[in-house]
């Protein structure tokens, strides 16, 4: 099995990523890896996700160690129904922007096009279950989707794919932002 100490040094180095592009501010956002096993490790309410502390260790089934981020219930949902491995839960605000005007994002850049060409928005409140059914089922799909006005979910087998298709939604939506900003 994966040591906490291990996923948290993974947890540090995606999150110091985010953080960087300002893909996350202050204490927003959550991370989570799935090792081999039925469980999941998860960062902690409030922590910052440049230093994240000490993962906690959830299960799949059954109550879920205080703790743990407010969103397990998404991240729970999402490794019940996929194949995914890792979950970056990030608030980019172009990409939260475009999901309060839009119903899917429909990228223009070649990048967008080429690795993520929908980007559907899901529907719910922050740590609901609704949130949690509505992401998993847009994770079963794509590897990224936006909680409207809440961030993105970008899922994929190791926390850097999550980074890269945050990353990569992110800078999608920003490309919509500036090509209406030349009509």
């Amino acid at each position: 099995m994966v040591s906490g100490e291990e996923v948290r040094a993974e947890f540090t180095r995606i999150g110091s990523r985010l953080v960087a592009e300002h893909l996350v501010g202050a204490n927003f956002g959550n991370m989570s890896a799935r090792p081999e096993d039925d469980g999941f490790f998860i960062t902690r309410t409030g922590s910052y996700l440049d230093d994240p502390g000490e993962p906690v260790y959830a299960p799949m089934f059954g109550e879920v160690p205080k703790g743990a981020s407010s969103e397990w219930r998404v991240h729970r949902a999402v490794y019940q129904n996929t194949r995914h491995r890792a979950i970056v839960h990030a608030h980019p605000p172009y990409a939260v922007a475009a999901s309060l005007m839009l119903d899917e994002v429909v990228p223009h850049d070649s990048e967008g096009k080429m690795f993520c060409p929908l980007i559907p928005i899901a529907h719910g409140e922050p740590g609901t279950e609704e949130l949690a059914e509505d992401i998993a089922e847009c994770l079963a799909l794509a590897p990224l989707c936006i909680a409207r006005g809440h961030g993105t979910f970008a899922a994929g087998k190791t926390l850097e794919e999550g980074y890269l298709f945050t990353s990569l939604g992110e800078h999608a939506c920003r490309v919509l932002s500036l090509t209406r900003s030349f009509q």
